[in-house]
């Protein structure tokens, strides 16, 4: 069966050597096209296909629909300082109201009085929030945020990561995304 397949659609899964998700939020996908690309230069294994394919003349492949790569890429033990990573720690919430919407970040010690923007001085907040705390401490502001900032590990931003799944999973990735979270008896 040939299907037309769009530029956008049929998103490959990709894992690493071990068979675990590159990351899990967001999700490590690749397009069809860099998969293909991924086959031919040999970087990858085939892991699962979709039943669309691509075809020439004088070739056809299925779809790739889950890789794992071929050589086991070491994992970063701490992610990289980013506003997203910071919404991500705090999976996405107010640290201080639990709000969940109109998000941005609050300096606990303000910048202006010598705060540093760091994992360990900044935590999501709502704008009401941030506007009423203002340039102030959070003792002077008697505002205290839910959990203390910390610099997160890769595994911390991957556990929080599991809470937000994205809006499509292909039912042949469903297998490779959370067997290593913890089973309850």
């Amino acid at each position: 069966m040939t299907i037309a397949v769009h530029p956008d659609a049929h998103a490959t899964l990709v894992l690493n050597a071990d068979y675990r998700p590159l990351s899990y939020y967001p999700l490590s996908l690749w397009s069809w096209q860099d998969a293909i690309k991924a086959v031919f230069l040999d970087r990858v294994n085939i892991v699962s296909e979709y039943a669309a394919e691509v075809r020439s003349p004088s070739f056809r492949m299925r779809l790739p629909s889950v890789v794992s790569l071929k050589t086991y890429i070491r994992p970063a033990r701490f992610p990289a300082f980013t506003r997203f990573n910071v919404f991500l720690r705090d999976r996405f919430e107010c640290q201080y109201c639990s709000a969940l919407e109109d998000l941005t970040f609050d300096h606990l010690v303000p910048r202006s009085r010598g705060g540093l923007t760091t994992w360990d001085n900044v935590v999501t907040a709502c704008s009401p929030c941030n506007l009423r705390k203002g340039n102030k401490s959070c003792r002077v502001a008697e505002m205290f945020p839910r959990q203390h900032p910390y610099r997160p590990t890769v595994q911390d931003l991957h556990n929080n990561g599991r809470l937000f799944p994205p809006n499509y999973l292909h039912e042949s990735w469903l297998d490779f995304l959370y067997w290593d979270t913890e089973l309850e008896p």
